[in-house]
């Protein structure tokens, strides 16, 4: 048992230590683990294995395919975002430039397990995972310049940015009747942001209750709400030109999700359907008075078929609508948790920066169960390329058109042990 627990402890330290890249979602995972991932994302009412029971739902925990026993997840996630700009300006011309290709590897674990020694309706669970990221590297390309004919002034801000949180959360849950379950899930937050002058790390807390009720035997409805989470990320970039790094505040934005699914065939056929509202809108280093994100509804739909025993074959969709508002005709100066920028520059920073706008994604995955202790699951999914696009003048007047795009792949693997 010793030696299990400390397996366990150095995955944990693997996951907390290791840095994440683009999302989905606005700039978060669409799911956690290849189960989950492979089916669009859903798992709110009917999640298929700890680690997306702790991320989904901590309720879940309770009505796992695994209870009464226990289980240990380890899922890996290769990611891969290609994303584009392009800067027209009337004055100085054209500038396009495609940010640096990468494969960001992005691991996770969890587990859960029964409290006590005997028969329990309460159990505990622990995940750690990355589960939000975004970035672009155009470093020594075209658009990472201070063209002469610019007076000296860079091309644009935001051409580099490196944005990641990884999340340690524990939770717990409790099944005071066959057909209800409630949990609690505590979301412990490693954030660090990197605007080209060195990362800034700090935490962040908040709180994911949910309910899971199932009324008859093969339907599962599940309901649940995660608090906003905020982080100070200080002497990140000099807004406002003053010659001193600035601090910026980043708030993970709350969310409410709703679930439904229902088991057909003796279990053989799983469907199932989720819808998040995530409010952007409201979060700071987001909202109007920052950076201009609009909420965003989210919605999955999954489904899972065992053809032959042990064989699990997975398909689903995701879509959220782009969060990123555009700003046609932009001019002036915009002011940003009090420092003043030009618009310009404010643009660039959301436009070529952080570019969070993929839409639809197609996701596929295959399990197979070699033990009644062991299972392997695969998954794939493509974000369609999507693009944004705005025009206005720089800080000199000049007409200017900002365009972005970004498409995403990634490819997930998973084992799991139940014991």
């Amino acid at each position: 048992m010793k030696k299990n627990v400390k397996i366990i402890s150095i995955m944990f330290l693997t996951v907390m230590l290791s840095t994440s890249a683009f999302a989905t979602n606005g700039d978060n995972m669409i799911a956690i683990g290849p189960v989950s991932r492979a089916m669009g994302g859903v798992g709110i009412a009917y999640p298929l294995d700890a680690i997306s029971a702790v991320f989904a739902n901590p309720a879940a925990m309770c009505f796992g395919e695994y209870c009464p026993a226990s289980e240990f997840n380890f899922s890996g996630t290769l990611f891969m975002p290609e994303v584009d700009t392009k800067i027209t300006n009337t004055a100085i011309g054209t500038y396009k430039a495609e940010s640096d290709e990468k494969i960001y590897a992005i691991p996770a674990i969890g587990f859960s397990v029964p409290m006590g020694s005997g028969p329990s309706n309460w159990r505990f669970g622990l995940a750690a995972y990355g589960v939000t990221g975004l970035g672009v590297d155009y470093r020594g390309t075209d658009i990472d310049t201070n063209p002469s004919a610019y007076g000296g002034y860079p091309l644009a801000s935001g051409s580099y940015t490196a944005m990641q949180i990884m999340k340690f959360a524990p939770a717990v849950s409790f099944q005071p009747t066959t057909r209800l379950s409630l949990g609690l899930g505590l979301h412990i937050d490693y954030a660090s942001l990197d605007l080209r002058n060195g990362s800034s790390f700090n935490y962040g807390f908040g709180l994911q209750p949910g309910v899971i009720y199932k009324p008859t035997d093969h339907l599962s409805l599940g309901l649940t709400y995660t608090t906003s989470q905020s982080v100070d990320h200080e002497n990140v970039a000099d807004f406002d030109g003053d010659g001193s790094l600035d601090t910026l505040t980043m708030e993970a934005p709350q969310q409410l999700g709703l679930g439904a699914a229902y088991k057909f065939f003796n279990g053989k056929l799983l469907l199932e359907v989720d819808v998040k509202w995530i409010n952007w809108s409201d979060a700071k280093g987001y909202g109007e008075d920052d950076f201009d994100w609009e909420d965003q509804w989210v919605f999955g739909v999954g489904a899972q078929v065992e053809p032959v025993s042990n064989l699990y074959l997975r398909a689903g969709y995701n879509y959220g609508e782009n969060p990123v508002k555009e700003h046609q005709n932009f001019s002036g100066s915009k002011t940003v948790q009090g420092k003043t920028m030009s618009t310009y520059y404010y643009e660039t920073f959301r436009i070529v920066g952080f570019p969070a706008i993929v839409e639809h994604h197609l996701t596929f995955g295959i399990g197979y169960k070699f033990t009644d202790r062991l299972k392997l699951d695969l998954g794939y999914m493509y974000a369609f390329e999507n693009t944004i696009r705005e025009s206005g003048t720089d800080f000199a007047g000049n007409p200017v058109t900002l365009e972005s795009s970004l498409s995403e792949s990634s490819i997930d693997f998973g084992l799991t042990w139940r014991f």
